[in-house]
């Protein structure tokens, strides 16, 4: 052991001090205060000398004295050296993703159980989680030979539940989504009297993940390290991370980074308290949380120095730079902080960032392979390299040639035209038919060459718009150019599917003929969710029957009737 126990006690309180005076000078939310007023936290599983004078963990000490190492080593540091061209800083990759179960989860999953008293053990434990937290609680149940389950929902994909199953544990199916998995999983745990391993809101499971930290200071000299980005679902990295490094490097900034369709740190931050969701992306599944626990929150909100969110688009593109600087595929959550210290990086001209290290955590590395493609389809929208541009163009010969002059000598990487027919009957000599043009190019600098390009369509009479952030043209129209429809009382609807059997069919059976179907477009994108658009016929006098069959449907839609795609593409 490197540290005796009266050696951490000192130690740990020595940095509670210093900390305290060095810290007087910053803004603080004064959250213990708070908390102890209103829902004073109780930490029944920590002993009286886990926790600080002012009652809560000390999380100094429980990284000091976790468990980790029984199950892992130190994971390494790379430096990005590709990435640091890019950006103009130094950036060092902290490899998570090279864990037993690729993923930090494990460190906290183990913490947790390594500590539970023997008769708490021998009961078993239990976990609801599809994802990175079920292997690690698997992982770690295994390796000291207690019984475990795993509650995941029925859509879960067979290569998850086989994952974990293969390790050892139990896996119970059940509920229609998260929800319903994890009322079936409060049941089991008080039925059985079995422990309860929470994926992120609890401090043995903060300071398992806070040994990142510890391992960061041994790595890099604190003097050079500037900043840590972590990727933030339900907090738990974070907190971790940021309750050891503020502690013992409180000059190290903390970035939290989120996707801009599931912030709930961001949002809570924002208001001052937790912020509940009403939804939350899927891409970045292993951060898709709708609320942020309430211990990570204490800790985050008073030690996370900023919230940076990132798009679909930037986190491929960080897929891409971790490839090229490491031969490694991470997951979309395991890349959202190298998007998150590039977005970073181009909200803060005012820094030199030339002297500046910066470490993301790549969280994970569980990739379903049947993403790629989206993946590198993506990337170069996300690294702006791409522009998807709608142009607007007389149905004449020689127009077709005008619109590549303008682009040239860009090379064009999509283009797609139907002949309108329609609109072609309606036309005359003096006041020929438009023609609607789905068109993409590769470009070096992406804002400057935008303009430079609509400036030139502009000149020669054609109208264009840059389409590179319509997830409709993104998702769905760049596959449908075909020719547009004029359907009395047609709406154009995109739902979220959940990527099973059985899925479609429950539409279908709940449309059941009181509706007609005129479009539908599905692509997999080996995602848990799918993106489906649909045209259907409402007629007014239906819309209450119509919204009946959503609320019966229960699938997340929106109605994207409005949407410049659907308005030029696909609707007459």
């Amino acid at each position: 052991m490197l540290f005796s126990e009266s050696t951490l006690l000192v130690t740990s309180r020595l940095c509670f001090k210093s900390t305290l005076a060095s810290r007087s000078l910053r803004p603080s939310h004064n959250l213990s205060a708070r908390f102890q007023s209103t829902t004073r936290p109780r930490y029944p599983d920590l002993q009286p000398n886990d926790l600080l004078p002012d009652g809560t963990p000390d999380y100094v000490r429980l990284i000091l004295t976790s468990r980790v190492y029984d199950v892992i080593d130190e994971s390494p540091i790379t430096n990005a050296v590709s990435l640091s061209a890019k950006t103009n800083a130094k950036v060092v990759l902290k490899r998570e993703d090279l864990l037993p179960v690729f993923s930090f989860k494990l460190r906290g999953a183990y913490n947790m159980i390594a500590n539970l008293p023997a008769e708490k053990r021998s009961k078993g434990v239990i976990a609801c989680s599809a994802g990175n937290h079920a292997q690690g609680v698997a992982f770690s149940s295994k390796h000291l030979k207690i019984p475990s389950i795993i509650v995941m929902p029925t859509a879960t994909p067979s290569i998850k539940y086989e994952n974990v199953s293969r390790l050892g544990s139990q896996v119970v199916l059940f509920g229609d989504d998260f929800d319903g998995a994890k009322s079936e999983c409060t049941r089991l745990t008080k039925e059985r009297n079995l422990t309860n391993i929470p994926p992120f809101d609890h401090p043995l499971v903060i300071a398992g993940q806070g040994t990142i930290a510890m391992e960061l200071l041994r790595q890099i000299k604190s003097g050079a390290l500037s900043a840590v980005f972590c990727a933030v679902g339900g907090g738990g990295l974070a907190a971790g991370i940021s309750s050891y490094l503020k502690r013992i490097a409180p000059h190290v900034k903390i970035i939290g980074v989120e996707t801009f369709d599931a912030d709930a740190l961001y949002q809570s931050k924002k208001a001052d308290k937790k912020v509940l969701l009403s939804s939350v992306g899927s891409f970045a599944d292993g951060t898709a949380v709708k609320e942020i626990g309430d211990e990570t929150f204490r800790v985050c909100l008073d030690n996370i120095d900023e919230v940076v969110r990132v798009n679909t688009d930037e986190i491929c593109a960080a897929i891409k730079d971790v490839f090229e600087d490491t031969r490694s595929v991470v997951e979309p959550s395991g890349a959202m902080t190298v998007a998150g210290l590039k977005r970073y990086i181009a909200e803060h001209p005012e820094i030199d960032h030339s002297t500046k290290t910066y470490v993301p955590i790549l969280s994970g590395a569980n990739m379903n392979f049947d993403r790629l493609r989206f993946v590198s389809e993506r990337a170069v929208l996300g690294e702006g390299k791409e522009v998807f541009m709608l142009v607007t163009i007389p149905d004449i010969p020689g127009s077709f040639q005008k619109l590549q002059s303008v682009i040239h000598p860009r090379s064009v990487t999509e283009f797609s035209y139907r002949y309108n027919d329609r609109s072609a009957s309606n036309a005359t000599p003096d006041k020929p038919s438009d023609a609607c043009i789905y068109t993409s190019f590769s470009v070096n600098n992406r804002g400057k060459e935008v303009a430079e390009v609509l400036e030139g369509l502009d000149k020669i009479g054609f109208s264009a718009i840059d389409i590179s952030d319509n997830e409709i043209a993104k998702s769905h129209g760049r596959y449908l150019v075909g020719g547009t429809a004029h359907i009395e009382d047609e709406r154009l609807l995109s739902f979220e599917f959940p990527e099973k059997p059985g899925a479609l069919t429950k539409f279908l059976e709940n449309l059941k003929g009181q509706f007609n179907l005129t479009l539908f477009h599905y692509r997999n994108h080996g995602s848990d969710m799918a993106q489906i658009l649909t045209g259907i016929v409402i007629p007014k006098k239906d819309d209450a029957k119509f919204q009946q069959f959503l609320d019966t449907l229960n699938y997340k839609y929106t109605d994207v009737t409005d949407n410049i795609i659907a308005q030029k593409f696909l609707r007459a």
